[in-house]
Protein backbone atom coordinates (compact mmCIF):
# COMPACT_ATOMS: atom_id res chain seq x y z
CA UNK A 1 0.00 0.00 0.00
CA UNK A 2 1.50 3.31 -1.09
CA UNK A 3 1.96 5.92 1.56
CA UNK A 4 1.26 9.55 0.82
CA UNK A 5 4.62 10.79 1.90
CA UNK A 6 5.76 13.77 -0.15
CA UNK A 7 4.71 17.27 -1.16
CA UNK A 8 3.73 18.59 -4.58
CA UNK A 9 7.26 19.99 -4.99
CA UNK A 10 8.80 16.57 -4.46
CA UNK A 11 6.21 15.02 -6.79
CA UNK A 12 7.19 17.53 -9.47
CA UNK A 13 10.89 16.85 -8.94
CA UNK A 14 10.48 13.06 -9.00
CA UNK A 15 8.35 13.35 -12.16
CA UNK A 16 10.61 15.79 -13.99
CA UNK A 17 7.92 18.48 -14.34
CA UNK A 18 7.08 21.74 -12.62
CA UNK A 19 4.60 22.30 -9.81
CA UNK A 20 2.47 24.29 -12.27
CA UNK A 21 2.37 21.26 -14.59
CA UNK A 22 1.12 19.11 -11.71
CA UNK A 23 -1.59 21.69 -10.95
CA UNK A 24 -2.53 21.87 -14.64
CA UNK A 25 -2.92 18.09 -14.79
CA UNK A 26 -5.13 18.30 -11.70
CA UNK A 27 -7.32 20.98 -13.29
CA UNK A 28 -7.61 18.81 -16.43
CA UNK A 29 -8.68 15.82 -14.32
CA UNK A 30 -5.63 13.74 -15.24
CA UNK A 31 -4.30 13.66 -11.69
CA UNK A 32 -6.36 13.64 -8.52
CA UNK A 33 -5.72 16.38 -6.00
CA UNK A 34 -5.31 14.83 -2.54
CA UNK A 35 -7.55 16.00 0.25
CA UNK A 36 -5.97 18.79 2.27
CA UNK A 37 -5.59 17.47 5.82
CA UNK A 38 -6.07 19.61 8.93
CA UNK A 39 -2.33 20.32 9.11
CA UNK A 40 -2.68 21.92 5.67
CA UNK A 41 -0.20 20.07 3.44
CA UNK A 42 -1.39 17.74 0.67
CA UNK A 43 0.70 14.59 0.38
CA UNK A 44 1.46 12.55 -2.74
CA UNK A 45 2.59 8.97 -3.32
CA UNK A 46 4.73 7.00 -5.74
CA UNK A 47 1.50 6.14 -7.60
CA UNK A 48 1.15 9.85 -8.41
CA UNK A 49 4.71 9.89 -9.78
CA UNK A 50 3.91 6.92 -12.03
CA UNK A 51 0.76 8.64 -13.28
CA UNK A 52 2.63 11.84 -14.18
CA UNK A 53 5.32 9.79 -15.94
CA UNK A 54 2.55 7.99 -17.87
CA UNK A 55 1.17 11.36 -18.99
CA UNK A 56 4.61 12.64 -20.03
CA UNK A 57 5.41 9.45 -21.94
CA UNK A 58 2.07 9.67 -23.71
CA UNK A 59 2.85 13.24 -24.75
CA UNK A 60 6.26 12.16 -26.07
CA UNK A 61 4.46 9.62 -28.26
CA UNK A 62 2.25 12.37 -29.66
CA UNK A 63 -0.94 11.76 -27.69
CA UNK A 64 -3.01 14.79 -26.71
CA UNK A 65 -4.05 15.23 -23.08
CA UNK A 66 -7.57 14.20 -24.08
CA UNK A 67 -6.26 10.98 -25.60
CA UNK A 68 -4.07 10.40 -22.54
CA UNK A 69 -7.13 10.86 -20.34
CA UNK A 70 -8.90 8.16 -22.34
CA UNK A 71 -5.87 5.87 -22.03
CA UNK A 72 -5.66 6.49 -18.28
CA UNK A 73 -9.22 5.28 -17.95
CA UNK A 74 -8.13 2.05 -19.66
CA UNK A 75 -5.07 1.34 -17.52
CA UNK A 76 -6.04 -2.22 -16.77
CA UNK A 77 -5.08 -5.05 -19.15
CA UNK A 78 -8.66 -5.98 -19.92
CA UNK A 79 -8.95 -2.75 -21.90
CA UNK A 80 -6.01 -3.41 -24.20
CA UNK A 81 -8.24 -3.54 -27.30
CA UNK A 82 -9.57 -0.02 -26.62
CA UNK A 83 -6.06 1.29 -25.96
CA UNK A 84 -4.91 -0.28 -29.21
CA UNK A 85 -7.71 1.47 -31.13
CA UNK A 86 -6.66 4.85 -29.71
CA UNK A 87 -3.01 4.13 -30.56
CA UNK A 88 -3.86 3.02 -34.11
CA UNK A 89 -5.76 6.27 -34.75
CA UNK A 90 -2.75 8.24 -33.49
CA UNK A 91 -0.41 6.15 -35.65
CA UNK A 92 -2.51 6.85 -38.76
CA UNK A 93 -2.43 10.57 -38.01
CA UNK A 94 1.35 10.50 -37.52
CA UNK A 95 1.82 8.65 -40.81
CA UNK A 96 -0.34 11.23 -42.61
CA UNK A 97 1.77 14.02 -41.12
CA UNK A 98 4.96 12.27 -42.21
CA UNK A 99 3.61 11.98 -45.78
CA UNK A 100 2.72 15.67 -45.78
CA UNK A 101 6.10 16.66 -44.38
CA UNK A 102 7.85 14.47 -46.96
CA UNK A 103 5.93 16.18 -49.78
CA UNK A 104 6.83 19.60 -48.36
CA UNK A 105 10.47 18.56 -48.09
CA UNK A 106 10.54 17.45 -51.73
CA UNK A 107 8.88 20.65 -52.96
CA UNK A 108 11.15 22.90 -50.93
CA UNK A 109 14.23 20.92 -51.88
CA UNK A 110 13.35 21.32 -55.58
CA UNK A 111 12.89 25.07 -55.13
CA UNK A 112 16.20 25.42 -53.29
CA UNK A 113 17.94 23.47 -56.05
CA UNK A 114 16.46 25.76 -58.74
CA UNK A 115 17.38 28.90 -56.83
CA UNK A 116 20.26 30.74 -58.48
CA UNK A 117 20.34 28.34 -61.45
CA UNK A 118 17.66 29.91 -63.63
CA UNK A 119 19.14 33.33 -64.29
CA UNK A 120 15.67 34.79 -63.75
CA UNK A 121 13.52 35.66 -60.78
CA UNK A 122 13.96 33.60 -57.64
CA UNK A 123 11.77 30.47 -57.84
CA UNK A 124 11.29 30.46 -54.05
CA UNK A 125 9.92 34.01 -54.03
CA UNK A 126 7.80 33.34 -57.12
CA UNK A 127 6.27 30.22 -55.57
CA UNK A 128 5.51 32.02 -52.31
CA UNK A 129 3.84 34.79 -54.32
CA UNK A 130 1.71 32.20 -56.13
CA UNK A 131 3.55 32.57 -59.44
CA UNK A 132 5.59 30.01 -61.31
CA UNK A 133 8.28 30.30 -63.97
Amino acid sequence: MAQNNFTIGVLAEKSGVTVETIRYYQRRGLLAEPVKPPEGVRRYSEHNVQRVLFIKQGQKLGFSLGEISALLSLEEERHCREAKEIALKKLDLIRERIEGLSAMETALSNLVEKCGNTGTACPIIQTLQGRSE
